[in-house]
Formats: structure tokens, sequence, C-alpha cells
């Protein structure tokens, strides 16, 4: 889940910075997409009054550090996720920049999963670091050897075929 959750960061930050089918990237027309994007935002009624606040006074104000921001985070997230560095770090961000998009305005089918998947690998982070970076430089550092379990892991009880009973 780890992984494909950072593919999808990952293609969501290249798809700004290069553009997607024929569509022009952020970087080509800085400023303009999030201008728009914020401008739509603030005439939606489901968006809080706080964060109509919020944007007016100070993401407009702010746009082309946005622009070139958000991608480059997208991007260095999808990484790190992908590679299994800095997992926790980088879910956390994740979720408060996808808080942010929510509060915009923009809940749908995608976003809950994406918000369920972020919360999903909170919950599960010791599985999250399978095939992890973090994993293999962590048992370098203490000189234990990564190994699969062996038939000799496991106890004689987990062996043992279950008795049943029939009435």
């Amino acid at each position: 889940m780890r992984v494909l959750f950072g593919l999808g960061w990952l293609m969501a930050g290249l798809t700004k910075i290069t553009g997607k089918a024929g569509e022009a990237s952020w970087y080509q027309y800085p400023g303009e997409f999030l201008t728009d994007y914020f401008h739509a935002a603030l005439l939606k009624p489901n968006v809080p009054e706080f964060y109509k606040a919020f944007i007016e006074h100070f993401c407009l104000n702010e746009v082309l550090p946005f622009n070139y921001i958000i991608p480059a985070v997208q991007v260095i997230i999808g990484v790190l996720l992908i590679l299994g560095i800095w997992i926790l770090p980088s879910v956390l961000i994740c979720m408060f920049m996808h808080i942010n998009f929510i509060l915009s305005g923009n809940m749908n089918i995608i976003s809950l999963t994406l918000y369920t998947s972020a919360f999903g690998i909170m919950m599960n982070l010791e599985k999250a670091h399978m095939l992890s970076l973090h994993r293999l430089l962590k048992s370098k550092r203490s000189g234990k050897q990564l190994a699969a379990p062996t038939l000799s892991d496991v106890s004689e009880e987990a062996l043992q075929p279950a008795s049943v009973s029939l009435p």
C-alpha cells in the first residue's frame, strides 16, 4: 500500500511539473492554475468560512511559492514513500496537504480513498517498513541480517493439526 500511495503522490507531482495529456504544466504558466483554483474555491458553498479567509488573505497573496512548492513536495514525498524512508513524516505531510485539498471544497471518492490509505499506512506502520530502505539501513546499522522466516522459527503448536470435534 505504501508503494502505491507513493506512486500516486509522485505521479501527481510529475503531472503538475510536466503537464498531462496536452495540458500546460504549472511551471509553464506560473500561478495561473492555482489562482483560478483558489478563486473557484472561494465561490464554493461547502468551503468553511475560516478557510475562505485563509485562501483570500494568504494563499492568493502567495500563489507563486505555492505553485513551485506543491509539485516539488509531491514528488519528494512520493519518492520517500516508494523507497520507504521517513514514512511517518511523509504520510503526515500527505495528510496535511490532503486536508487542505478537502477544505478547499474537493471531497470525492478519490479524496476519501487517499485519506483512508494514509490512515491505513499509519495504523500499520510496522508493516509499512517491509521492503523499505529504512528497514535495510536499520538492519545494517545494528548488524542484524535480514532473512525470511524459516520453518524452525515456527512453533511446534502451529504445526500440529487442529482438532475438530463433530457433534
